[in-house]
């Protein structure tokens, strides 16, 4: 099993990384404008069981690299972390600029929920980002640095990270799914709060990158 401390640092990476405005809280904003609150409740569960599969499949591929190269387990944990920098980085960048972009919600065509369901999964596992995502993401919180863990453990532990990640966006999306169109008006008046808000997350995911190596 992971370390209290990696999960810890995880849930708090995929928190930091789910409450800033995006592509999938723009996707469940506006099937629940546009379509009802049980849409946008579909389209965030489809989401997450998307983020389970390819956390699950990643985390299965990543385990078979870690038992054999032992070199690229290395590169990887580094790669990963310096990637883990450069999304915090990138957030306090970009924060004023995110921070007045007008949040505008597009109309969809009417759809059953399974289908909708459907849809967030497909949306999820074939985004090339959220797989590059994973298979940076995940490396550097095994075995706390410890090239040496192998085997079944590093298989579950990997798996347990994996999947938490796409757990930490359920709040999230069942805030942005309940209160819909309330939440787009919300977020496209509180420029400051949005600010303060890709700062902080910025700078957790620097901090935990940093604290990996230390």
């Amino acid at each position: 099993m992971p370390s209290l401390d990696a999960i810890v640092a995880v849930a708090l990476a995929g928190l930091a990384l789910s409450v800033t405005p995006g592509p999938s809280m723009l996707y469940v904003l506006s099937r629940t404008v546009g379509q009802s609150r049980a849409a946008g409740l579909a389209s965030a569960l489809g989401l997450c069981l998307g983020g389970i599969i390819l956390a699950v499949a990643t985390a299965l591929g990543l385990a078979t690299v870690f038992e054999k190269t032992d070199w690229l387990v290395v590169a990887l944990r580094y790669t990963g972390s310096a990637y883990l920098a450069w999304l915090g980085i990138d957030m306090i960048l970009k924060a004023r600029s995110e921070a007045q972009r007008v949040l505008n919600v597009e109309k969809v065509r009417q759809k059953p929920l399974f289908s909708i369901i459907w849809q967030g999964v497909l949306v999820e596992v074939l985004n090339p980002k959220t797989v590059l995502f994973f298979a940076l993401f995940l490396p550097p919180f095994i075995g706390a640095g410890d090239v040496q863990t192998t085997g079944a453990n590093v298989t579950k532990q990997l798996l347990v990270l994996g999947v938490l990640v796409p757990l930490t966006a359920i709040p999230s999306d069942l805030v942005v799914a309940y209160m819909g169109g309330s939440m787009t008006k919300l977020i496209n008046r509180e420029h400051a709060m949005r600010e303060r808000m890709s700062w902080v997350g910025g700078l957790i995911l620097i901090a935990i990158a940093l604290n990996l190596h230390l």
